[in-house]
């Protein structure tokens, strides 16, 4: 008998197969929310400050009425709370934060107050290791429209769910994702750096990508490390004559990309990155502005 998994629905812990939700949910109808995913390790998250930086600001965003009840001390106590539950002390787990609108109504709410749902899982296995890098392909279907709320990490993700579909159908990695002006925008699950002539080139947040934590991490890392970094308009031609390509994410980290089509990188750069985070203790937060 497989044991019971716990969620945390509005402070009530539960089990995950208990129904929550109705049809009326503005979650289910609208999409009508956003989430943070962050990695429970060594007993505490990481970068938790710039998560609840984010997250704040996405919901201000989306006029949010009650968000100074999301901080950091409230989301440390309640995931420590129910990694205990689900016995993962001493584990990495994988943290979903979704924070939608309560109530019903139709385009228009009824509510502005914020319902939230608290999962944690055990963390999966990397795709690769440092050793093999990832395989990844341009996903061409449909594009990402870009506005002040692309940063968001929105619970409206057709986007990601149709890339997914072609990465699963394809047996990719990673697939990158192209705004609605055909440059590159970001990975599927991941914000990414291109390394090309001794520069490290990121799509701009004006470019459609997530306002990705560890995307900031990297930055500040790098600035530490005195490697150029450009946030820019990135055409996807330069996948093509790149030294080095890596994605980044706040569960994994960083994941250098071993080849695109018939082109290979190296992962020098990248590496510099991961032996950083692998340094990263919690004392790190206060020093990322």
């Amino acid at each position: 008998m497989m044991p019971i998994h716990y969620i945390n629905f509005n402070g009530s812990v539960i089990p995950e197969d208990m129904t929550i939700l109705n049809a009326d949910s503005r979650a289910f109808r609208y999409g009508d929310g956003l989430f943070e995913t962050m990695l429970w390790k060594d007993g505490d998250i990481r970068f938790l400050n710039l998560h609840m930086e984010r997250l704040l600001d996405g919901m201000n965003m989306l006029h949010f009425e009650d968000i100074e009840h999301f901080n950091a001390y409230f989301i440390r106590m309640k995931v420590e709370e129910l990694v205990r539950k689900n016995n993962m002390l001493g584990q990495q787990a994988r943290v979903r934060l979704i924070v939608f609108r309560t109530g019903a109504g139709l385009y228009g709410p009824e509510s502005n107050t914020a319902s939230y749902i608290l999962q944690v899982d055990r963390k999966p296995e990397s795709l690769r290791d440092k050793k093999t890098g990832l395989i990844i392909d341009v996903y061409t279907e449909y594009k990402k429209a870009y506005s002040e709320l692309s940063k968001i990490k929105s619970n409206n993700a057709l986007i990601y769910v149709m890339a997914g579909l072609f990465r699963k159908k394809n047996a990719f990695d990673e697939v990158l994702i192209l705004n609605q002006s055909g440059n590159l925008c970001e990975a599927l699950a991941s914000n990414i750096f291109i390394y090309y002539d001794k520069v490290l080139y990121t799509p701009a947040l004006t470019e459609g990508c997530i306002a990705g934590v560890m995307r900031r991490v990297i930055m500040d890392i790098a600035e530490q490390e005195e490697i150029p970094v450009v946030e820019a308009e990135i055409k996807p031609e330069i996948l093509k004559v790149a030294d080095e390509i890596f994605c980044t994410n706040a569960v994994e980290g960083v994941q250098w990309v071993m080849g695109y089509k018939h082109k290979r990188y190296f992962n020098k750069i990248s590496r510099i990155f991961q032996e950083k985070l692998a340094q990263w203790t919690y004392e790190t937060d206060n020093t990322i502005e």
